[in-house]
């Protein structure tokens, strides 16, 4: 009777006074903490993800907003959290800057990585007409600065503005913050900036009315969706930067926990629903990736924006 009740035992983990184990999980409500407001691109993602990982899993799945701090709060409160499966982290592109910046109490090494939802590339975005191809763009900030827009200062956003033009060795740029890509590519239009650092889903209506053209992708290959624009590689300044979001857990939720919850987000994102959310805002199929190759980003991604910002001095 003792050693099986030991067997049994080791077939669970005991975190939080709660036994875990892939076998029973889930039995409640699952939580996905983001740091967007409802409505944001990475509210939207996570609920999108939702509509069929609930599904999969045969639980509910509720979005719990944690705003402020460019991410910081929302992993702060994360790790407050018990580390059995039932919260899951929303992790951006952002949260590597807050990372890297040292501005929450998390570090990588406090999470595992799940699974990506979108890699969404950074786009450089002008008013249609106003420049004829994307070297004469280029041309035309070798000895005077361009105002671009943005909706982040310290963060990826104009990072890839001064990063282009950086490693271009083209004029620094003047930065104009908005409160959201909505309105950056309403005031692109307006002409108060000459240029919008973008995702193609922010811009969508403009471009489809033809007032916004996207000019350079800040990828390592062209999109699908606009498969005309250049890569800024392909200018010859090496600059990649995109609006990623997964989805992470606590480093302590058991290996078979983990296994389960990332087989359940890559079958729900691999549903047709998610895949038209996909396509509907620019991206495919590629967006959607497991945990090694989405661990391998997040390590990259937060190497990546410590180097850029210490390069432009937002670290010191």
């Amino acid at each position: 009777m003792k050693k099986l009740f030991t067997t049994a035992l080791a077939a669970v983990m005991l975190l939080g006074g709660t036994l875990v184990s892939a076998s029973d999980y889930p039995n409640k409500t699952v939580e996905v903490i983001t740091h967007a407001g409802a409505g944001g691109g990475t509210d939207v993602t996570a609920r999108m993800m939702m509509l069929r990982a609930r599904r999969v899993l045969g639980e509910d799945m509720v979005v719990v907003n944690k705003r402020g701090g460019g991410g910081s709060v929302a992993m702060d409160y994360y790790l407050e959290q018990p580390a059995d499966g039932y919260s899951i982290l929303t992790f951006t592109i952002g949260h590597a800057a807050e990372l890297a910046k040292n501005k929450t109490k998390m570090t990588l090494d406090d999470v595992r990585p799940i699974a990506r939802g979108t890699d969404d590339p950074q786009i450089l975005m002008v008013r249609c007409g106003v420049y004829d191809s994307a070297q004469s763009f280029v041309n035309a900030q070798k000895d005077k600065p361009l105002t671009y827009g943005t909706t982040h200062l310290g963060n990826i956003d104009d990072v890839s503005a001064f990063m282009f033009t950086k490693r271009g060795n083209l004029a620094t740029p003047k930065i104009v913050p908005f409160d959201g890509g909505g309105e950056l590519a309403t005031q692109l239009v307006a002409g108060a900036v000459d240029v919008g650092v973008l995702n193609l889903a922010e811009a969508g209506a403009q471009i489809e009315a033809g007032d916004v053209c996207p000019i350079v992708v800040l990828a390592d290959e062209r999109m699908s969706a606009i498969s005309d624009v250049s890569t800024a590689k392909e200018l010859g300044i090496p600059v990649s930067f995109s609006t990623v979001r997964g989805f992470v857990v606590h480093k302590d939720v058991p290996d078979d926990v983990a296994k389960k919850i990332e087989d359940s987000l890559i079958k729900a994102m691999k549903h047709g629903v998610y895949q038209g959310f996909l396509t509907s805002v620019g991206l495919d199929s590629t967006s959607v990736a497991g945990s090694e190759v989405w661990g391998n980003q997040l390590q990259t991604m937060v190497t990546d924006m410590k180097d850029a910002l210490t390069e432009l001095g937002f670290i010191q």
